[in-house]
């Protein structure tokens, strides 16, 4: 099938700093040994610590996938692995939760347009992983349809 029409080594080495970017800012904001407790006995039920807490892992869990996707991209266009592979391993999931709104109302204006951020980048690499599979499913398609002419005209 050949390179992706829509990807190649520069785009994917882009998206790669900017999600390693990405991610250190997610783990500093994150960082709950970093933050000054609310007082000396923190009420375990506090709503904003436990809308940090669910939107940190929500955060990083969207971080790890995005840069997960990122490297198999880049291992693919350094020819560690074959296509094949990446199509059936190098999948990004596209359907991770969003932020709660209830939840982020709660946090600091920083950190939702922290989160935000990180929605809309692990959406640009899901639309661009969609699009180089259904270009790759075309580009089989036609290959399979001349296969099948070659074999016709034989």
């Amino acid at each position: 099938m050949g390179q992706p029409t829509n990807l190649n080594a520069r785009i994917i080495e882009s998206l790669y700093a900017e999600g390693l970017m990405l991610s250190d800012e997610v783990r500093a904001a994150f960082d709950l040994t970093q933050r000054p407790p609310a007082d000396q006995h923190p009420d375990p039920e506090d709503a904003t610590r436990i809308a940090l807490s669910c939107e940190a892992l929500r955060t990083t869990t969207r971080m790890m996938h995005a840069v997960a996707w990122l490297l198999n991209q880049r291992a693919y266009f350094q020819g560690e692995i074959s296509e094949l592979q990446l199509r059936r391993h190098g999948r990004i999931p596209g359907n991770l939760s969003p932020a709660e709104p209830e939840r982020l109302a709660l946090l600091d204006p920083e950190t939702r347009d922290l989160i935000r951020a990180t929605e809309r980048f692990h959406a640009r690499l899901v639309r661009l992983d969609a699009g180089w599979r259904e270009a790759g499913a075309a580009a089989s398609t036609i290959e399979q349809l001349r296969e099948r002419l070659a074999r016709a005209v034989r």
